[in-house]
C-alpha cells in the first residue's frame, strides 16, 4: 500500500493544484482562497509556509518549472501571473502578467524549450504566449470549456481535452496553429490528460469514470479503455521508468495501472434486431415478435465479443483486466466460459486516499505522490511500495 508521509493543512478553501518541489522537502500550492503558498518541512516534521502570497482573484491552476524556478499561476479572472521563486524558496518576485483569457484559466503549461506559456480557459479558448516578451502568439477556439492540456516538445503537437468529451490535436508553429485531428471516445467530458512522449501514448480521463489510452505513436489508431473508478477521474500521472499510470478520482481512489502488459482493444458493439445467441427478438422487432408469437426482450452487449445478446444469454459477470475492465462487467455465457483465471488476474492496484481528489502530482525521483482534495488538505504519499 502507499504510505501516508504527511498532511499539509491550513488552506481556507479547496487547493486546486499543488506540486512537490524537487530536491527539497517542499510543496507549492494554489487555492480557491486566493493564496499561493510554499510549504517547507520544518525540524518538527510539519510543513509550514515559507511564502504566503495573496492574489487578486482565486487561484485556479499553476505550472512550476524547477530548472528556472518559474511559477505560472492561472486566476479566476483570466489572468496568468508569472513569478520567480528565490533559491531558498522564501520569496517570490512577479515577472509579468498576461490577460490570457476572458474567464477562469483552467490549465497552464510552461514549455522551457520554446519559451511558451500554453493555457486553456473556461472561455473555450486555447492560447499560447511568448514567456520572454509576454506577447500573445496565437489561439484556437475549442468546442467546449477545456480541462486537459498536454504538449509534445519533439513534434510541437498540443492535446486539448474539453467538456464535450473530445480531444483536439493541434500542430503549433511560432505564431499559428493547424488542426491535425480530433478524438471522440468518452460519453462524458474530458477531465484530465497525460502524455507519454516515449511510447507516444495519450491517456484521457473523463467524468464518465473511464480512462482511454490512445496509441498515437503506433499509428494503429487503437484505443484501449480502462475502467477502475466509481466516480469521475480527476487527475492522471505517469511513471515512465516503470510504465505505470496513476489515476485519481472523485471517489477518493488512487489506481495504479500496469501499462507494461499486452492490452486488448474493446470490441465495437454490434447491432442486431434479435439476440445473436438464441435469436429471440428484441422489443422493437415487431415483425419477428408477431411471427414467433414471442414477447420482445431488452438488448444488452457482451463486453468481450461485442455481440448483441438478451439477458438470459448474458447472465454472467466477469472482470477482463487486459481489456481494462478491473470490475466485473456483463459477458455472454460462452465468453464467460472461455475466460481463464489467468485472464482475470488484476493489472491494477486500488488504494483509498480518504479524500475527494482534485489534483495529483508524482515525483518519480523519490516515488512520492501528492494529492490535493476538496477537504482543503494536501497529502503526501510514498508510492515506492506500489510503483517500483
Amino acid at each position: 500500500k502507499p504510505l501516508l508521509l504527511n498532511k499539509v493543512e491550513g488552506s481556507q478553501e479547496v487547493v486546486n493544484m499543488a506540486a512537490i518541489v524537487p530536491k527539497e522537502d517542499g510543496v507549492i500550492s494554489v487555492s480557491e482562497d486566493r493564496t499561493v503558498r510554499v510549504w517547507l518541512k520544518r525540524d518538527s516534521g510539519q510543513y509550514w509556509p515559507s511564502i504566503y502570497h495573496a492574489m487578486p482573484s482565486p487561484c485556479s491552476c499553476m505550472s512550476f518549472n524547477p530548472e528556472t524556478r518559474r511559477l505560472s499561476i492561472g486566476l479566476d479572472n483570466g489572468t496568468i501571473s508569472e513569478f520567480i521563486l528565490s533559491e531558498d524558496y522564501n520569496k517570490m518576485t512577479l515577472v509579468k502578467s498576461y490577460q490570457a483569457h476572458q474567464s477562469r484559466v483552467i490549465m497552464i503549461l510552461f514549455v522551457l524549450e520554446m519559451e511558451w506559456v500554453l493555457s486553456t480557459g473556461q472561455d473555450k479558448h486555447f492560447t499560447w504566449h511568448c514567456s520572454e516578451s509576454g506577447q500573445r502568439l496565437g489561439g484556437y477556439r475549442t468546442s467546449a470549456g477545456a480541462c486537459g492540456l498536454q504538449f509534445d516538445v519533439e513534434t510541437r503537437h498540443v492535446f486539448v481535452g474539453d467538456h464535450s468529451g473530445q480531444v483536439t490535436i493541434l500542430k503549433l508553429e511560432q505564431e499559428s496553429c493547424s488542426l491535425v485531428t480530433t478524438f471522440k471516445g468518452h460519453t462524458g467530458g474530458v477531465t484530465a490528460l497525460c502524455w507519454d512522449p516515449i511510447q507516444r501514448v495519450l491517456f484521457s480521463g473523463s467524468s464518465d469514470h473511464s480512462i482511454i489510452m490512445w496509441d498515437i505513436g503506433g499509428r494503429k489508431g487503437t484505443a484501449i479503455e480502462l475502467q477502475g473508478h466509481n466516480d469521475k477521474v480527476q487527475s492522471l500521472s505517469y511513471a515512465h521508468h516503470t510504465r505505470q499510470l496513476i489515476s485519481c478520482g472523485a471517489d477518493g481512489g488512487i489506481v495504479v495501472w500496469n501499462m507494461d502488459v499486452e492490452r486488448q482493444e474493446t470490441p465495437e458493439w454490434l447491432d442486431s434486431d434479435s439476440c445473436q445467441k438464441c435469436d429471440q427478438p428484441f422489443f422493437w422487432n415487431f415483425k419477428q415478435m408477431w411471427d414467433s408469437k414471442k414477447i420482445g426482450l431488452r438488448q444488452h452487449h457482451c463486453r468481450k465479443c461485442g455481440k448483441a445478446v438478451c439477458g438470459k444469454c448474458s447472465s454472467k459477470r466477469s472482470s477482463i483486466p487486459l481489456m481494462g475492465f478491473e470490475f466485473e462487467v456483463r459477458v455472454c455465457d460462452s465468453c464467460h466460459e472461455s475466460i481463464t483465471e489467468e485472464e482475470r488476474a488484476p493489472t491494477a492496484t486500488f488504494h483509498d486516499s480518504k479524500h475527494n481528489i482534485v489534483h495529483v502530482h508524482f515525483d518519480a525521483t523519490r516515488g512520492w505522490l501528492l494529492t490535493s482534495g476538496t477537504d482543503k488538505v494536501i497529502k503526501l504519499w510514498d508510492m515506492t511500495p506500489v510503483v517500483s
